[in-house]
């Protein structure tokens, strides 16, 4: 068999007494593994353009990112962060990466990088500059999130989670057009507002985090990827993604001036 190395969270989520419910392979091939990009614990929303999905970078702002198992059987996932590997930074295929262990129907969240058994260092939105990556002298995939999904080869019956994510069938892949609602609607182009600072992703403060290491034997072929660009406002603005935020026109202000207004002189407070 062709065992490959991935990591498992430990204690990432209480599981039930119970067995896991039956799913059938058939019903399996319906349903779609999620990824979200979280920050402050909330997902943030994303943008279909162009056949791929966009979510905005909040300058020093920390993130996670959250995964979903809607399977019946465990998947690993190769999960990269500007094409570096979130566990060991590596720079590899996707099939021969390190990856994340997740149990059937269950979530884990990624916080960080991991730097030992029982440490990460949190993600961190940053500019090139102070990234990660630009640290370690890789920067050809900055500002983009990718993940992998392998089934186990072997079906396993594995404890439920709490939570049941098997009705889940959310697709994360963008679609060939997008709805009103998702594609922007200003046109493409440099945006007179965008700055000349794009999104990267730094190490943050340090995080506990305990792994250990279990060998799967995994399909050959991913039953799911998922890419995500993420940007800073003004480059979203300037690629036709977002709108520019309104701003105020001093001059339309002083034009709107009309002179008496009726009323006796307030004092400040300060004065009073």
């Amino acid at each position: 068999m062709n065992y490959r190395l991935a990591y498992l969270l430990v204690v990432t989520i209480a599981l039930s007494v119970g067995l896991r419910s039956s799913v059938s392979a058939a019903s399996d091939r319906h349903l779609v593994p999620e990824v979200e990009i979280l920050v402050g614990d909330v997902p943030q929303p994303r943008y279909a353009h162009r056949g791929r999905w966009y979510v905005e970078a909040q300058k020093g702002r920390e993130y996670q990112i959250r995964l979903r198992n809607p399977y019946g059987v465990r998947v690993a996932v190769a999960l990269s962060v500007d094409g570096l590997n979130t566990i060991d930074a590596r720079e590899t295929t996707a099939a021969e990466a390190r990856k994340w262990v997740i149990s059937p129907y269950e979530t884990v969240t990624i916080r960080g990088w991991q730097t030992s058994r029982t440490e990460a260092r949190r993600f961190e939105f940053t500019i090139e500059a102070r990234s990660y990556g630009q640290a370690l002298g890789k920067t050809a995939n900055l500002g983009v999130i990718t993940a992998v999904f392998y089934k186990e080869r072997t079906p396993v019956v594995e404890r439920q989670t709490t939570t049941e994510y098997a009705g889940r069938r959310a697709a994360q892949a963008p679609p060939p057009s997008a709805s009103p609602e998702q594609e922007a609607s200003a046109p493409v182009g440099k945006s007179a507002d965008a700055g000349d600072e794009y999104a990267a992703t730094g190490m943050g403060r340090r995080t506990g985090h305990a792994v250990m290491q279990v060998r799967l034997d995994l399909e050959s072929t991913p039953v799911h990827t998922v890419n995500i660009r993420y940007e800073f406002r003004p480059q979203l603005v300037g690629l036709g993604i977002l709108s520019p935020r309104p701003t105020a026109d001093p001059l339309q202000r002083r034009e709107r001036a009309r002179g008496f207004e009726p009323g006796f002189s307030p004092e400040p407070p300060h004065h009073r």
